[in-house]
């Protein structure tokens, strides 16, 4: 395990120490909101509530067009060529603020199809979309701010922000829900991040300053050709997964129940919290070396390295997991989610190998595999959506974990039949 050492002590995870605390901060107060939700909603309002953050998940990214990343990229490469870097932040801001107005408006004027789409006809929460149409260009702008604050390489300034956001997120979860309940948790989950504005606005660089950055004489289509590479994989991935995660649960609150609904959402919950640690170590460590990687070999050794370092206690973790699982249940919701622990043996199952096949699905970025990262979502999502619908039908709310587990099964498949030449073979 020497390079499962090498990892834990690298300079970069040494840089990310403050980040990784931010990370920590994150689970601990979802687990916590987590608690609220279950005390004072049920599985009813925690369905509702995942939902709305599937949703919310989407909106982010049309609402920035994907450009986050390139955004990154092109302010830390042109942050001391001051034309340019206004040029690019004038673009940004200009483009996404028309987005941004656009989306509040249809979010306004169309908020009970919204409401119907979203939560189902049973459910009418216009004012909760209502609100989002206010918070879209806040939101919006505070995603803007973390990218370009990002690009500049002020990297403690993001994990700050972060840390304040999560903050802000307890207590109004805390305050919100409690005193409102269902209609409280659902604008907690809209109202903190448009918050998050305000803590970018407080550790944005002096030398920033909003107003010069709204400039028509700036606007460069240029730009935007530039950022549009940036957007389709960011797109296509923000847009499949949550809606075909709000259609499935849809389908198990008309079938099955809400409550049935809720206890998929908890299951959900508490494997997001397991797969933050592994999505940041692929994220921080294994990434930046498979774009590095010269040559297959280089690649396939960091594959490898992945595999046989991280992988393995990864599943230990998870194994263990199960054996805790009614008491892990107890501590995070009540004795109303009791029926959660049925969903955690294909759950469990299912992410061993979806963590089996993240530096895979990373690589396709690494790489700009863009087609086949279309293709794979499109099908895997398709196939996550079809077996659902046909697993529950067959075998209750467990049937949907199922599902859960056999995509991965058949993406796992896909990819190392993709990179058969990189995995199988030998050379450069």
């Amino acid at each position: 395990m020497r390079s499962a050492r090498a990892i834990w002590k690298s300079s970069l995870f040494k840089a990310t120490s403050l980040n990784s605390l931010s990370i920590a901060l994150k689970i601990a107060i979802g687990l916590v909101t987590s608690k609220v939700i279950a005390i004072f909603v049920g599985p009813s309002g925690m369905a509702l509530v995942g939902n709305l953050r599937n949703f919310l998940s989407s909106l982010e990214t049309i609402g920035t067009l994907g450009f986050q990343n390139g955004i990154i990229k092109y302010t830390a490469e042109n942050k001391d060529n001051k034309p340019e870097f206004d040029r690019i932040l004038s673009t940004v801001f200009l483009s996404l603020g028309v987005v941004a107005v656009i989306l509040s408006l249809v979010l306004f004027f169309l908020a009970g199809l919204w409401s119907d789409m979203i939560f189902g006809e049973a459910y009418h929460y216009e004012t909760v979309f209502r609100v989002l149409a206010a918070a879209m260009p806040w939101y919006a702008c505070s995603l803007l701010l973390v990218a370009v604050i990002n690009g500049l390489g002020k990297f403690r300034e993001v994990v700050y922000i972060n840390i304040s956001g999560n903050i802000i997120g307890l207590l109004l979860s805390v305050i919100f829900i409690s005193q409102y309940h269902t209609v409280g948790a659902l604008l907690a989950v809209i109202v903190a991040p448009a918050l998050v504005f305000f803590a970018a606005l407080f550790f944005m660089p002096e030398e920033m300053s909003l107003a010069k950055y709204f400039k028509l004489k700036d606007f460069s289509f240029q730009v935007i050709r530039k950022m549009s590479s940036y957007s389709l994989m960011a797109l296509v991935s923000a847009l499949i997964s949550p809606l075909v995660f709000v259609a499935i649960r849809n389908s198990i609150i008309h079938t099955e129940g809400i409550a049935n609904a809720g206890y998929w959402e908890a299951m959900s919950r508490i494997s997001g919290y397991y797969m933050m640690f592994v999505s940041t170590i692929v994220s921080v460590y294994f990434l930046p070396k498979l774009v590095g990687a010269k040559n297959n070999n280089e690649t396939k050794n960091v594959i490898l390295s992945f595999w046989k370092n991280v992988l393995p206690l990864f599943a230990l973790a998870l194994l263990v997991l199960y054996f805790l699982r009614s008491f892990v249940i107890r501590i995070l919701f009540t004795k109303a989610f009791i029926p959660v622990g049925d969903l955690f043996l294909w759950q469990l199952s299912g992410d061993i190998l979806k963590a089996f096949s993240m530096v895979l699905g990373y690589n396709l970025v690494a790489k700009k595999h863009t087609v086949a990262f279309i293709v794979t979502e499109f099908i895997s999502m398709a196939v996550m959506y079809s077996a659902s619908l046909y697993l529950v039908d067959a075998f209750g709310i467990e049937g949907v974990v199922m599902a859960h587990c056999i995509t991965y099964f058949l993406y796992v498949l896909a990819l190392l039949v993709f990179f058969r030449k990189i995995l199988f073979r030998q050379g450069v």
